[in-house]
C-alpha cells in the first residue's frame, strides 16, 4: 500500500476530480514543509482512489519528490471545491495572523508559504520581513485581513437561490458566519456575511441535491443548519 502521509501534521480536506482523481489537503504544524518537495505536508497532494499516483502529476520520477504532490506552498487548505463549469479547483486556506487566502489551485503551482504571506506571525512580526510577492510564487485570488478563519468551501449550482448560481460559500470559525463572495469572470467581486446573529462557528458548508445549502457549526452543542429560500408572505 502507498503511504499517502506523513510528519507532523494531518490531512484536512478530500475532494474527487471530474476525472475521478482524489486531491487532499495536508497541513503541517511548522511552516517550514510547506517548501519542501519531499514530505507531503502543507500541500495539496493528487492520488488515484486507490491510493496510486497518477503518472501526470507534475513531480513523478523526480528524485527525492514525494510524486503525489500536486501543489506546494500552502499554509492549512480548510476548503477545497472545483468549479464544475470551468474546471477550475478552488481553495481557502488559514493564514496565520491575517493573511487567509483564496487560491485556483494549479498543477506544479507554488502559493508561496512561508516566503510570503498577508498574514503576520501569531507573536505579531513580519513573516519574511513582510515580504508579500516574490516571481515564480502565487498571488491570492483574494485575501482576508484580519482573519476570518475560513473552513469548508462551496461553488454554488442549485435552483432554490438561481441569484446565487456561481458564487462561492465559506465557512468563518474566526468571524462566526457564512461568507458569501460574488464571482465574475474567477474574481471577487462583492462580499456579504449571512447569519451573523446566529453568532456560531462554521466548519463546513455543502449544496444538498434539491439545491438547498447546509451547514456544519463547530460548536459543543454543534447543529446541521439547513438555508431554503423564504417563502412570500
Amino acid at each position: 500500500m502507498h503511504t499517502l502521509y506523513e510528519g507532523i501534521g494531518g490531512t484536512r480536506r478530500l475532494q474527487l476530480a471530474p476525472d475521478g482523481t482524489l486531491l487532499v489537503s495536508t497541513f503541517s504544524i511548522d511552516a517550514a514543509p510547506a517548501q519542501r518537495l519531499d514530505t507531503n505536508e502543507s500541500k495539496v497532494l493528487r492520488i488515484h482512489i486507490d491510493g496510486s499516483v497518477p503518472k501526470g502529476n507534475p513531480w513523478v520520477g523526480k528524485t527525492g519528490v514525494r510524486p503525489e504532490i500536486y501543489a506546494l506552498g500552502i499554509r492549512d487548505a480548510e476548503g477545497l471545491a472545483f468549479d464544475r463549469t470551468t474546471g477550475l479547483l478552488w481553495e481557502v486556506e488559514h493564514g496565520p495572523r491575517g493573511g487567509d487566502e483564496l487560491n485556483v489551485i494549479r498543477s506544479g503551482k507554488n502559493y508561496g508559504y512561508p516566503v510570503i504571506s498577508y498574514g503576520r506571525e501569531y507573536s505579531g512580526a513580519a513573516i519574511n520581513r513582510g515580504l508579500t510577492a516574490k516571481t515564480g510564487l502565487e498571488q491570492p485570488v483574494y485575501f482576508w485581513t484580519p482573519d476570518v478563519a475560513p473552513s469548508g468551501l462551496l461553488i454554488y449550482s442549485g435552483d432554490v437561490f438561481p441569484e446565487w448560481n456561481g458564487d462561492f460559500f465559506i465557512g468563518a470559525l474566526a468571524t462566526k458566519r457564512l461568507v458569501r463572495l460574488q464571482m465574475k469572470d474567477n474574481r471577487v467581486v462583492g462580499e456579504e456575511s449571512l447569519l451573523v446573529g446566529r453568532c456560531q462557528r462554521v466548519r463546513d458548508v455543502r449544496q444538498g441535491p434539491e439545491g438547498a445549502i447546509y451547514l456544519l457549526t463547530d460548536e459543543d452543542d454543534g447543529q446541521i443548519l439547513r438555508l431554503v429560500a423564504s417563502r412570500p408572505k
